[in-house]
């Protein structure tokens, strides 16, 4: 009887390991009555941390979501010590969206996204992303919403996301897309910034520098017949909005432009997506690649 007891017990304890998998992002319903209102207390309390805002947009054309896109010493840190691709790991969003349950405070949980863009490298980095945990804890205090995580029924192992893969066949983040190399980094920058300025499909929601580095993180809001108004309500049909899946991003290092296969960062961000709702956009990662592939021309 003792056994069979204290195998109930390793049983139970396997099952609540099993759902405690790591979930995109953080997030609660505020007290807040509007976006408006929310947006100007969500900036007061990031600015009263360690966090630097790098750029704002309202993602889809969508007056209900709100985003601000963020870095900090501790990604920076982090970054440094690794370089290349894990330039995609400088910054990290907070949204703001107005739901049939009030206004949701969310943003993307450091260590979900720095596990699946640090992969092997990430325990290295760890302490970084702990602390930055710490940090988006007191913004999320400072603005009375609770930070609880969403994004996924059961999550995604931390082993698992150091080498994420949707599912057979599709990309990991290390199969980037390469959209251009440059003769060297100037010339890189200058056409992306030229392209930024006078596209009206493609626009700069930011542009982050590593310092001492020739490693540069854009933001890109995407516009037009194929851009983010057209695959987000498809894809984002969960009662808490994954809103700070926005937006896009391009990675230039040194000169060559990268940046993540739609099929990895689609799915990295909508883990419990179905192959059904995946093939109702099934050109959308084609479309992103030609968006981007527009800024390089």
């Amino acid at each position: 009887m003792k056994r069979i007891f204290l195998f109930a017990i390793v049983v139970f304890v396997m099952q609540i390991a099993v759902g405690q998998g790591l979930k995109p992002y953080l997030g609660g319903v505020s007290e807040f009555s509007s976006l408006k209102q929310a947006k100007t207390k969500v900036l007061n309390a990031v600015n009263q941390t360690n966090l630097k805002v790098v750029g704002e947009y309202q993602p889809a054309d969508d007056s209900k979501r709100w985003v601000f896109v963020y870095t900090n010493p501790n990604l920076e840190k982090a970054v440094s010590s690794k370089k290349g691709l894990r330039g995609f790991g400088l910054t990290q969003r907070i949204a703001i969206t107005q739901q049939d349950n009030g206004v949701f405070i969310s943003a993307t949980s450091p260590k979900y996204w720095g596990a699946a863009y640090f992969q092997d490298d990430f325990d290295e980095v760890a302490s970084e992303f702990n602390q930055l945990a710490t940090q988006l804890n007191s913004v999320f205090s400072k603005v009375g919403s609770t930070a609880a995580p969403f994004g996924s029924k059961e999550g995604v192992e931390l082993d698992d996301l150091k080498d994420y893969q949707y599912m057979f066949g599709m990309p990991y983040f290390d199969d980037v897309v390469e959209i251009k190399t440059f003769d060297n980094h100037q010339a890189a920058i200058s056409t992306i910034d030229k392209n930024l300025n006078a596209n009206a499909f493609q626009k700069r929601v930011y542009k982050y520098q590593l310092p001492n580095s020739e490693l540069v993180l854009y933001g890109v809001e995407l516009d037009g017949e194929t851009g983010e108004n057209q695959f987000l309500p498809i894809i984002d049909i969960s009662e808490n909005k994954h809103t700070c899946f926005l937006p896009y991003e391009l990675l230039v290092d040194g000169k060559e432009v990268y940046m993540l296969h739609g099929k990895f960062r689609i799915a990295l961000s909508f883990p419990d997506l179905t192959m059904g709702t995946f093939t109702k956009i099934m050109s959308t990662p084609g479309d992103i690649e030609e968006a981007m592939e527009n800024l390089v021309k």
